[in-house]
């Protein structure tokens, strides 16, 4: 009986690590497509990218910083955030902004909210996330209107809304801390 066991764990083990090495590579292609995609949907037109890291002030891993450029000017920063209010956990988006802060567009990455209720932050699903374009985080508050803010809630998923736009608050206040070496990568 020891061996029979000994048999199917190693068999086990070796399937599984197998399986793994095989698909790593395309989940990771995967999500860089994914990545890439965000990033176009979230900015105006470039025809260059340069990606840095920052730590957040609140948070504890890093945000991803695309820099986009067009014939060497800086037209857009998509930042990669997340948040871990959501009612079902992580909720992972990636925030365009202008160079000078005002939120260009956003879009959802990755979430495991609610079908038909918390999953409306997904642009096929609703238009919620639409009231984001062109919005000032430096003149108006991140906030839903049920916590004195200028965003409209999701009727029946208060949480995540108030999860999403701690993620897009997260991505600003660290864009606004970091903006001086941001804006000084332009000339290099």
């Amino acid at each position: 009986m020891v061996l029979t066991l000994i048999i199917v764990a190693a068999t086990a083990s070796f399937t599984l690590a197998t399986v793994y090495n095989l698909t790593k590579e395309p989940i990771e292609r995967a999500r860089e497509a994914a990545r890439q995609e965000a990033i176009g949907l979230v900015l105006p037109e470039f025809d260059e990218l340069k990606t840095m890291y920052f730590m957040p002030l609140t948070g504890s891993d890093s945000l991803q910083f695309n820099l986009a450029y067009k014939h060497g000017d800086l037209v857009g920063v998509a930042v990669a955030t997340y948040t871990a209010m959501g009612y079902s956990g992580r909720i992972r988006a990636m925030v365009g902004f202008s160079p000078e802060g005002r939120i260009i567009d956003v879009v959802h990455l990755e979430h495991a909210e609610t079908p038909g209720l918390g999953d409306k932050i997904e642009k096929g699903k609703s238009d919620w996330s639409d009231q984001f374009q062109g919005f000032d985080p430096g003149e108006q508050s991140l906030r839903v209107r049920q916590d004195d803010g200028d965003i409209d809630g999701i009727t029946a998923a208060t949480i995540t809304a108030r999860a999403y736009c701690d993620a897009i608050d997260r991505a600003f206040r660290t864009f606004e801390a970091n903006r001086p070496v941001i804006i000084n990568q332009e000339g290099e």
